[in-house]
Formats: structure tokens, C-alpha cells, sequence
């Protein structure tokens, strides 16, 4: 049942969000911390989120405008690793509140209380028009590509500041998924890199759940077959019912995770 469950998340997700540029790490974030601790969860959504722009780019990455790469990816991919660090830090902080009720025991820890606020922040960004709305100049490229990335670092969520700064850039629709592709690639690798170095360091604080590289298998396979899919018929599935189903998603998670159940 887990790997079904990673399976479909990570191909409709991947197949419902290649054309907006954002979404498969919001969507399957949730899914895998269901099954993960959390900062591992990050890191195994790093995992499939990576290998599924190494997809992308093979496919589109031509397409892609190398001013908007340097100008928007290099400011990202620094302030990727500054998330990064952040997130190893957070991980080996100890519990601050454990409640029990019924036999079952909860921990918030500090990590799930950011992770909750990221969540609930990124609900809103999904879910209110207000934020929905909100476009940026390419004058704001080094701010944009600074938040995304920061944000990439620390909880996978970079996609959704990258595309509201993009999109109002001109570009069709190729050259947009191939820029961001390309940009969401290059956070992924330095944030794989400084996520698997910190696992190194503190690696005797964290256990791995049995099964655990299957279910990353199992996402990077089916969000590959997502893409393919999606390809061809994304445009049949409008973008509104994907930002609310997203967004109710991460109002749940975030919840959960405040309230350390997750």
C-alpha cells in the first residue's frame, strides 16, 4: 500500500504540475512524510523532485533561457545551501512540547513547527487569489532566485516563488518549463549534495525506515511516467483545481505537523 500510495502521488503530481512549474515537491512532501521522518522526507522528495527535472531537461532543457538561468539559478542555488544547513540544524534539535492521548504520543519538535508554518504559508499562496496574483519584474530575478532557492533548501518548496517570478517574463510555454526545469535542477543537486553531507554528520541521530529506497524508486519511476502522460494531457486539467487540491493538502499536513502527529 505505501509504494501505491508514493506511485500515484508522484505521477499525478508530476503530470499535473509540468506545465506550471511547481507542485511535485508541495504535493509529494506530504506523502512522503507520512511514511518518513520528516527531514528525511524532505531529502527523499529532493530525490524523485531532482530526478524528475533530470527528466524535464532531457526533454525540454533546450528551450530553456540561459540569461534567466544564470541571473535567477546562481543567487537559488547559494541560498539553497543556507536552507539546507538550516534544515540539518532544525533535525537534530531535540523535542519541545510531547503530549500523549490514548496511548499515542506526539513530539513537536522545532523542525515540525517550521515545516508546519511553510505549509500553512504555501496553503495560502495556493489557495487565496491575492497570492495567486502576485507576478515580479526581472529586475527582482536576484531576490526571487534567492527566496526559491532558500526555501528549496529548507522544504523542497521552491517551485511556486520560481514560477511567480517567471512567468511574467514573456517567455511561451517551452522556454518557461525549460528554464525552470533547468533552474529547479541545479537547487536539487547542491541541496541533495548538503542533505546527504549533514546525513553523514549526524547520520547515528536519524533511522531510515525499512523500504525506504524503494519508495524513492517507486516515486522517480512513476513521476517519470507522470510527465509523459501529463505531455500529453495536461491541458485538459485546469490549473485552479490543482492549486486548490494542493493547497487543502498542505492545510491538512501542516496541522498534522504542528501538532507533531506526523
Amino acid at each position: 500500500m505505501d509504494y501505491l500510495v508514493v506511485a500515484v502521488a508522484s505521477l499525478l503530481a508530476a503530470g499535473l504540475t509540468l506545465y506550471s512549474g511547481f507542485g511535485l515537491g508541495t504535493l509529494l512532501l506530504p506523502v512522503f512524510a507520512l511514511f518518513f521522518p520528516v527531514e528525511v522526507a524532505v531529502a527523499a522528495t529532493a530525490v524523485v523532485h531532482g530526478a524528475n527535472n533530470v527528466f524535464k531537461v532531457s526533454l525540454l532543457g533546450r528551450h530553456a533561457d540561459r540569461d534567466t538561468v544564470l541571473r535567477f539559478g546562481i543567487p537559488a542555488v547559494f541560498a539553497a545551501i543556507i536552507g539546507a544547513a538550516l534544515l540539518g540544524w532544525f533535525s537534530v534539535r531535540e523535542a519541545m512540547f510531547t503530549w500523549s492521548l490514548g496511548g499515542w504520543e506526539a513530539q513537536i519538535t522545532p523542525l515540525k513547527l517550521v515545516m508546519a508554518g511553510l505549509m500553512f504559508f504555501f496553503a495560502l499562496f495556493e489557495l487565496l487569489p491575492r497570492f495567486r496574483s502576485i507576478r515580479f519584474e526581472r529586475k527582482h530575478y536576484f531576490v526571487g532566485g534567492f527566496l526559491s532557492g532558500f526555501f528549496g533548501g529548507l522544504s523542497g518548496h521552491q517551485g511556486a516563488l520560481r514560477s511567480a517570478f517567471l512567468v511574467k517574463t514573456g517567455m511561451d510555454t517551452k522556454e518557461f518549463v525549460g528554464t525552470a526545469s533547468t533552474i529547479g535542477l541545479l537547487v536539487d543537486a547542491v541541496r541533495l549534495v548538503t542533505y546527504f553531507g549533514l546525513l553523514l554528520l549526524v547520520g547515528q541521530n536519524i533511522s531510515l525506515p525499512a523500504g525506504s529506497a524503494g519508495l524513492v524508486i517507486v516515486g522517480c519511476l512513476a513521476a517519470f511516467a507522470g510527465v509523459l502522460i501529463g505531455k500529453r494531457y495536461l491541458d485538459k486539467v485546469t490549473m485552479g483545481w490543482v492549486q486548490n487540491f494542493t493547497g487543502v493538502l498542505l492545510l491538512l499536513i501542516a496541522f498534522l505537523l504542528g501538532f507533531g502527529l506526523i
